[in-house]
This record gives C-alpha cells, structure tokens and sequence, in this order.
C-alpha cells in the first residue's frame, strides 16, 4: 500500500501500474525501462509542462486537425498510461488509431486493443504489411493506416522508425522526455513533455484553436527552435535548482 500523503505518491501508483501492465503482458519488461528512463528526464523539466512544450502542443494540434490521414501510432507503455487519453484526442481530432510494437506478437496487440477498446478508443484492424525500410517488427504497418497517412503521432517512439517514417514523407509529431534523443532530434515536431501531460493538452487545443488559428500554427514552428527552448528552460532549472 502507498500511503496518499507520499510525496511520490503519483509516481510510485504510476510505477506499480505499470508493472501491473507489464505482468499481465500489456507492455514489455523493457518498457520498464524505458519508463525509467523518461522519468529521470521528468525530474529535468519541473514534473510540469514547459513553455515550449505548450508552443509544441498547439502546433501538433493544428497539424493533426490539418492532417487528411492522421494516425496516432500507439505501443505498450502509451496505451497502459494514456488510453482514456488517447480516446478524448482521437474524438477531438478525428485520427485514426494503430497498434504498432518493437516487441511485437498477436497476444499484445489484442490485449492492447482490448485496453483500448475498453476505454472507447476506435483502434484499427487489418493485415499489416512491411511497409518500413526496418528489420525489426515496427516496420509492420497496416497499409490503410499508418501506411497512407499523411500525419503520424508517435508518442514515446524509436528513433530508426521515428526517421523511416519521416523518410517517407510523412509529418511526425512525437512526445519525448529528452531533447537530445535520436526521435526528438529527427521527428517533424517535438513535444518535450510527459505523455499523461501532453496528450490531454494537444486534445486542449484541437478543440480550442479556431480556424485561422489552426493554419497559423501548422507553419508558425521550428522544431529546431522548440528544442533549443526545452534544452534552455531545463537549464535554467538546473542553474536555480539548489537557490
């Protein structure tokens, strides 16, 4: 039991949640890890949205309500801490939803469907096909989703695929704890935030921005530029840490 007034307390109902997902095979043991890993980036940034994160969540938006084909691409870890989440976007921006696993078999995609499922997502089906120049099984992709679609949201990606799918001429926002990693450095838009945070925030501003507002901030970023502005805050944190 975690006592409530744990100061960790969100945390550690995080991490025991998740490794519940892990033993009941929603998400794999490496993304555990991977978990971890963000975290420790969590710290970096305040446990908070940035305001570049905020400029980055309002740009994704608008290219997700400009998209023709947007795709939310989602694995284990995304789908164990975000599913109603996923949900709510998915009614706000109309995407379509795709299972799509490093650590893939047919068992966790049905268990994930399920998850999602069970929190109203609308998630595709289909035979995938290799349709990504990549030798591990995140090349598989159904060809009336990820396949054809224009924008992809790829929270919590890998690198090689993050660049595959960009090298296909597709628009890739992602969300990623640290701004130096191979995905945020080669995605389209990075969102330097936690998923639990940024998601309901890009929801936010599907249903906020208006018309104008939407082609004004399909355009008005530079993803170089985000990221210097994360890299920036997180310092100036750090610089104030110990005052």
């Amino acid at each position: 039991m975690i006592p409530k007034d744990h100061p960790r307390y969100r945390s550690l109902k995080v991490r025991e949640h998740l490794a519940r997902c892990a033993a009941e095979g929603i998400l794999s043991l490496e993304g555990l890890t991977a978990h971890g890993r963000g975290e420790a980036f969590d710290y970096l940034i305040g446990e908070k949205t940035m305001e570049s994160a905020l400029r980055a969540e309002r740009a994704a938006a608008a290219l997700l309500l400009c998209a023709e084909r947007p795709v939310i691409s989602v694995n284990g870890n995304t789908a164990a801490l975000a599913a109603g989440s996923i949900a709510l976007l998915q009614q706000a921006s109309n995407a379509a939803v795709e299972v799509n696993l490093f650590h893939r078999t047919e068992e966790r995609i049905r268990k994930i469907t399920t998850l999602l499922e069970r929190h109203g997502v609308t998630v595709l089906e289909g035979i995938p096909e290799r349709l990504l120049p990549l030798s591990h099984a995140r090349a598989l992709c159904l060809p009336g989703g990820i396949g054809s679609a224009d924008v992809v949201l790829v929270p919590l990606e890998d690198g090689d695929r993050c660049q595959a799918l960009v090298d296909a001429g597709k628009t890739v926002i992602t969300i990623d704890l640290n701004p130096l990693s191979r995905t945020a450095m080669t995605a389209t838009l990075t969102i330097v935030d936690e998923v639990t945070r940024a998601i309901p925030q890009v929801t936010r501003f599907c249903r906020a921005l208006t018309r104008e507002e939407v082609q004004l901030c399909a355009t008005g970023y530079e993803n170089r530029e985000l990221l210097r502005s994360a890299i920036r805050e997180i310092q100036l944190r750090l610089d104030h840490a110990l005052d």
